[in-house]
């Protein structure tokens, strides 16, 4: 997808939890070279530019891209106006087994919501929401998106919610058992879903053990709770596949699936977020496909029974999505591979070199924005059958 396709005109309202500091997306980073950028004795910016020394010194020397830092940074710098609602204010992602900050009450998410309506700046054409702290949070993040919804009653296709219901991974849960119900009472006023694999076993009540079960899972959440578009990332049934893949589905009028999948090479590193960046760029991708069908006026931009499953804009919006992810993450592993080489070895053990690999690891997004704004696409997205067995994949490739 050339860079020249920029996102049609978009709006969005990203509430998701907010680590380290935000950076600015200025034009000069939107528009600078990456490969002309380069740092001084003190200074950092792109050469030529007239951009303010103290910000962009924030926006490439600090690496920390996750929740809202991840999403907003992502979605501006492929053409949306982004305002984030943070759902908290950490100093540093928790796989750091650390950190500082302060968790939004379920009323201050309320209340922030209230001050842009009053303002008149609630004027969304999507929203995007992500970790919430608590079930009176995820609660009052619903309100938001029926409100936004009721607002634009009158023009189908002008308010889209893609939900990420962070609750947990790998078989843990780690928010509040009562989280679990407040998401499932909620999902069905969602335009699409993108959950793990685990939080798709907790909102279909499934579980999941291969392909054909994903396939009823999805087949499940459609039907059960009417949900138009449903993503399953990092979805692997094998340790010893080199691939992972997601799995996708756009409902038919009767709620039946259409289900493709794409597989891809998983990468050996642990990388923190990842989701929010899928979450990011799937509302870009996406937004862009269905206005190219002509989907943009029709509800939760919904193609129609006769369209294949390999060739639905949101089975598109997922290659592209891939293949931008793939790049940054595989160069990201080159310069997190680079930075750990050569440590002392009384630092080969023990909890600082734990946190070294943590912050090596870290998303190279800013380094990498071509790679957001042009994809090659290599991996295509296949049918898949609700017969499917297939159990391949991998886990090595983290949300």
């Amino acid at each position: 997808m050339s860079s020249d396709s920029l996102v049609p005109e978009t709006k969005v309202l990203a509430i998701a939890s907010h680590v380290g500091m935000q950076p600015p997306c200025h034009p000069c980073v939107a528009k600078a070279d990456t490969s002309r950028l380069y740092m001084g004795e003190s200074t950092c910016w792109p050469a030529g530019s007239n951009f303010c020394q103290a910000q962009l010194k924030v926006v490439l020397m600090r690496r920390r891209y996750v929740g809202n830092t991840m999403a907003a940074f992502v979605m501006q710098v492929l053409g949306c106006e982004v305002a984030a609602l943070n759902t908290v204010q950490f100093s540093n992602h928790t796989g750091y087994g650390q950190f500082k900050g302060t968790k939004s009450s379920a009323q201050d998410i309320s209340d922030i919501y209230e001050g842009l309506k009053q303002s008149h700046l609630a004027d969304f054409d999507v929203m995007l929401s992500g970790y919430a702290p608590s079930a009176e949070s995820v609660e009052a993040v619903g309100s938001i998106a029926r409100d936004l919804r009721l607002r634009a009653t009158m023009k189908p296709g002008s308010f889209f919610w893609v939900l990420d219901p962070v609750m947990g991974d790998d078989g843990n849960i780690y928010v509040n058992e009562d989280v679990v119900p407040m998401y499932k009472s909620l999902i069905r006023d969602a335009d699409l879903i993108i959950p793990n694999l685990f939080e798709a076993e907790l909102l279909s009540d499934t579980k999941i053990a291969s392909f054909s079960s994903l396939s009823a899972a999805i087949a499940t959440l459609h039907q059960t709770h009417r949900i138009p578009h449903i993503i399953i990332t990092s979805v692997s049934f094998s340790s010893l596949s080199p691939t992972i893949s997601i799995v996708g589905s756009t409902a038919r009028a009767d709620l039946s699936p259409r289900l493709f999948k794409i597989d891809f090479p998983s990468i050996d590193c642990f990388f923190s977020g990842t989701g929010d960046m899928f979450a990011a760029l799937i509302i870009v991708r996406f937004r862009q496909a269905a206005t190219a069908s002509g989907l943009g006026s029709t509800r939760s931009w919904l193609s129609p029974d006769e369209v294949e499953a390999t060739q639905l804009p949101l089975a598109k919006a997922a290659e592209h999505v891939v293949a931008s992810m793939h790049s940054v993450l595989q160069k990201t592993k080159v310069a997190r591979d680079d930075a750990l080489e050569g440590i002392p070895e009384l630092d080969r053990a023990g909890e600082n070199l734990r946190l070294r690999r943590m912050k090596a690891a870290e998303v190279r997004i800013v380094r990498n924005l071509a790679d957001l704004r042009e994809s090659k696409v290599e991996w295509r997205a296949e049918g898949l059958g609700s017969e499917s067995s297939d159990d391949g994949g991998s886990e090595k490739e983290e949300e």
